[in-house]
């Protein structure tokens, strides 16, 4: 079997699982899905959907974000982790989306990774979830279960993401890692994968092995 079969069979199983493939981070406008996905790192969805309501009703609009005091955002933030840096983004970053790109989120890669605090996860997601773009979200989860389904090889998000690229269908590919997301916190998980009640079993390398199903 070659890795692009297998990459559409464990498309096609997760289809199945989780058919509403949405983004877990709640928000309202496109900004605010920006600053959610920021947080997120090294923090639960849960705990930044907590979170951003907090900071999103303080600070109604990018004008005020951008124009916060930094140390408040931080306090605000501080529950996810990283509060000092991440707070110090979001602001940053308001004001970079006022002055350099008319209030508006960057459509393309390039001008996301400009963004402070923005790398390749984020502005995947971005590309993704608003813009419909081919995107591959290499974020813990994906890593981890493609690794173990045989799709991709070690740790490295930006090598994960280029070995997916080759594989899935780019039709496919932003709906595929909200799925993984969810798939990794009930069955494939970091701590466990548990292949007894895994649906993708039969063609994945790990549970093949580690179960001894020929």
């Amino acid at each position: 079997m070659t890795k692009k079969q297998r990459g559409q069979l464990a498309i096609d199983a997760l289809k199945v699982l989780y058919p509403e493939a949405l983004c877990s981070l709640t928000y309202t406008h496109d900004y605010e899905l920006l600053i959610a996905v920021r947080l997120s790192a090294q923090c639960t969805d849960a705990r930044v959907n907590i979170i951003t309501p907090i900071l999103f009703s303080k600070y109604t609009s990018l004008e005020q974000l951008a124009t916060a005091e930094i140390s408040d955002v931080q306090e605000i933030v501080k529950p996810c982790g990283l509060g000092k840096t991440k707070g110090k983004d979001i602001v940053m970053l308001s004001r970079m989306l006022i002055a350099d790109f008319d209030s508006v989120v960057p459509n393309t890669m390039e001008n996301l990774l400009m963004l402070p605090g923005i790398g390749r996860k984020t502005a995947n997601l971005i590309m993704g979830d608003i813009y419909g773009a081919p995107a591959i979200v290499a974020d813990t989860h994906c890593i981890r279960i493609t690794n173990r389904i045989g799709l991709s090889e070690g740790t490295d998000a930006h090598k994960v993401e280029t070995q997916l690229r080759k594989i899935l269908d780019p039709l496919e590919s932003n709906d595929f890692c909200h799925r993984l997301v969810f798939f990794g916190r009930e069955t494939c998980t970091a701590r466990k994968a548990h292949c007894d009640k895994c649906d993708l079993i039969e063609f994945c390398k790990y549970g093949i092995k580690n179960n001894k199903i020929k």
